[in-house]
């Protein structure tokens, strides 16, 4: 059966070339680095279910203490050049999307069609893990057509993967991060600690007090953990479930659509999202890689006072 451990042999496999890559490359000053932190992701993801608790958070803390040091650098490893990348686009037009969609397309034929095969009573891919085994093994697929198709260099696509990765740095290893943040927050009972002290210390009798403070705190708390979905439980837990809906009768869809919207306003503004904030503006070598934010701030404020106010109407007024 097929399962999460082949995606993590395969993404193992590149960041080692990656960091075989990195070593001695003259295109950036802090080589070492970047071969050292992208070495380390690897050891995570061929080793990691082999390792102890103890072992990978060692392994968590030499790699953020790499990123948090700086230790990383663009590298600008050579592929094939502009001229050549526009003379392809000229000559092929559209049909250099085809490798793109392929991607999608066996996501979505491995979640739909694959799913239900098996052999010999066994599932051929783990059942809970069929639509990113897929879209692994769709982007492999996509890869060999376009190598078969498109002819380049042989070490192009790693070359073009590692300056990528170089460009977005460790912002790339945030939503992991964040996403064992969001674990670790739910196994401390931080819902149940934020609801006593919102309790014991605001005056939590006027509806509307608790309606913003609840969409606030899930503003607060995703500009925290970087993800609205994160954030949801944590406010939910504390302020949403326990007062808005039980103590005040407020309806559960409303209290959870408006306060992810919520939520998405701290999206706006915190390097922690970096899919949105940070990797955009690394890719477009943004001079200042704070101006995504920097733009977006003066949206995210009015939109959580209307949502305040939004979340208030529907629930107490209409």
């Amino acid at each position: 059966m097929i399962g999460l451990e082949a995606v993590y042999i395969i993404a193992g496999l590149f960041f080692v070339a990656v960091s075989i890559l990195s070593i001695g490359d003259r295109s950036n000053k802090r080589s070492s680095g970047n071969a050292l932190f992208w070495a380390l992701l690897a050891a995570s993801f061929l080793f990691g279910s082999h390792l102890s608790d103890f072992q990978n958070g060692l392994l968590v803390l030499a790699i953020v203490l790499l990123g948090g040091l700086g230790a990383l650098d663009k590298s600008h490893p050579q592929t094939t050049t502009p001229e050549q990348r526009r003379e392809s686009a000229a000559r092929r037009g559209n049909a250099l999307f085809i490798p793109a969609l392929i991607i999608p397309a066996v996501a979505v034929f491995g979640t739909l069609v694959i799913k239900g095969i098996s052999i010999n009573d066994v599932p051929l891919i783990e059942a809970k893990n069929v639509t990113l085994v897929s879209l692994t093994f769709g982007a492999l697929l996509a890869l060999i057509v376009a190598m078969l198709w498109l002819r380049p260099p042989a070490l192009a696509p790693l070359n073009e993967g590692r300056r990528l990765v170089d460009t977005i740095g460790w912002a790339a290893l945030l939503p992991q991060m964040l996403a064992s943040l969001g674990a670790v927050f739910a196994l401390a009972h931080v819902g149940e600690a934020v609801g006593l002290i919102a309790t014991r210390h605001m005056p939590l009798e006027d509806a509307f007090v608790v309606v913003a403070v609840y969409c606030i705190g899930m503003a607060l708390f995703t500009a925290i953990m970087g993800n609205a979905f994160a954030a949801f439980p944590v406010m939910t837990a504390a302020i949403g479930l326990p007062l808005l809906i039980h103590k005040f009768g407020g309806d559960p869809a409303i209290v959870g659509a408006v306060g992810m919207l919520s939520g998405f306003c701290g999206t706006l503004t915190t390097p922690m999202a970096a899919n949105f904030n940070m990797v955009p503006a690394a890719l477009l070598e943004l001079p200042d890689r704070d101006g995504v934010i920097k733009i977006q701030i003066p949206t995210a404020i009015p939109l959580l006072v209307c949502n305040i106010v939004l979340m208030y109407v529907l629930l107490f007024v209409m």
